[in-house]
């Protein structure tokens, strides 16, 4: 959701369309999610000395597919946003609000569902807080 969101917000007004767009957003989201899973095999192989096998490959590319579901959120919106017959700097706004918005959430549902004490709470509350407000600050400064 941060590296979407991101992304978005870093290239709101560079696309003519919600295609460009949402082409750019799923490239980045793949080669992010393949990247990730690329390192984790590779490491797992000079830490033990092992061949780069399908199955490991595999494992990797699982392990790591929270990438794809996290880019999702900006993704879906930005194409509901689409659908719906909003203009596309609305739509790509509504996209990166959704991933700063998505990302204070998850990291407060995290906390409760960790059993995190008051303060814990209160830390990874403002964690979540600063990466969303982050992703709108770099769309505010980019524009």
């Amino acid at each position: 959701m941060i590296v979407i969101g991101a992304l978005m917000a870093a290239e709101s007004g560079l696309h003519e369309t919600y295609l460009a767009v949402f082409a750019s957003g799923v490239i980045t989201a793949v080669l992010y999610w393949l990247a990730h899973a690329y390192s984790d095999v590779l490491g797992r192989r000079l830490h033990n000395h092992e061949r780069l096998t399908p199955a490991s490959l595999g494992y990797s590319l699982v392990h790591e597919s929270a990438i794809i579901r996290g880019a999702s959120i900006p993704l879906v919106a930005l194409a509901v946003a689409a659908i719906a017959g909003a203009d596309r700097e609305t739509g790509v706004t509504i996209a990166v609000w959704s991933a700063a918005v998505s990302i204070a959430v998850l990291e407060v549902v995290a906390a409760l569902r960790s059993h995190a004490t008051r303060t814990e709470l209160l830390l990874e509350t403002a964690i979540g807080l600063a990466m969303g407000l982050s992703v709108i600050a770099l769309k505010a400064i980019m524009h």
